[in-house]
């Protein structure tokens, strides 16, 4: 196997592997500190551990074999989740990882308008916003990468994009999809530069998503 597909490879200073056990709270880290279409959501949230309970948790728990985490001296500072069938992720996670969360995060209540962004997550623990319309079916698994600054722009986000492409061409996936932030223009050339196109755009909400795929 080509050393940049292994579990385990290094370059330049930077690991990538699967994720363990104890990766858990440095990747919810490095996905609050990218929360805000790519920038720092330390200030927005006063539950640090919220976005990672939608956006992370469930890929560590839930689809182990397609985690994997970037890692350099100072410690983890990226990830690449996926998850192979979108159908078979979202039903365990509306069936077992979802209640675990709801019995530690109670449900807002209340006017909406006065809500706080860590309400708006917790909210969506209740009421789930699951995005996979029918025309998305030729690209049933999907993925998203983030990484810290300190990572950025040396290259570790194109190798960890190769890193799980692979797996789910090996694993016989016909295509992949993701979702990203509308206003995210830095991304979304990242992504189609690695041969993703637009598949949809929902602009409902602030900012808005863009769906993007790609055939395997």
């Amino acid at each position: 196997m080509n050393a940049k597909h292994s579990p385990r490879a290094i370059e330049a200073g930077f690991t990538v592997r699967l994720a363990e056990a104890r990766d858990d709270a440095a990747a919810y880290e490095v996905c609050l500190k990218t929360g805000d279409s790519g920038a720092d959501a330390t200030a927005i949230y006063e539950d640090p551990r919220a976005l990672g309970n939608i956006y992370v948790g469930p890929y560590l728990h839930l689809e182990p074999n397609l985690a994997h985490v970037l890692e350099d001296s100072q410690g983890v500072c990226g990830y690449a989740l996926a998850a192979l069938n979108s159908a078979d992720f979202y039903r365990a996670y509306l069936e077992r990882w979802l209640p675990n969360v709801r019995a530690s995060h109670p449900e807002p209540t209340g006017d909406s308008a006065g809500w706080s962004p860590t309400e708006r997550i917790y909210h969506e623990y209740y009421h789930p916003e699951i995005y996979y319309p029918e025309s998305f079916h030729g690209f049933p698994s999907h993925l998203h990468i983030d990484l810290l600054p300190r990572a950025q722009g040396k290259r570790q986000g194109r190798r960890m994009m190769e890193t799980l492409l692979y797996k789910l061409t090996r694993l016989g996936s016909p295509g992949v999809h993701l979702a990203m932030s509308i206003v995210n223009h830095r991304a979304e050339r990242f992504y189609q530069r690695l041969g993703f196109h637009e598949l949809a755009r929902v602009e409902r909400g602030s900012p808005g998503t863009l769906y993007l795929g790609k055939r395997l």
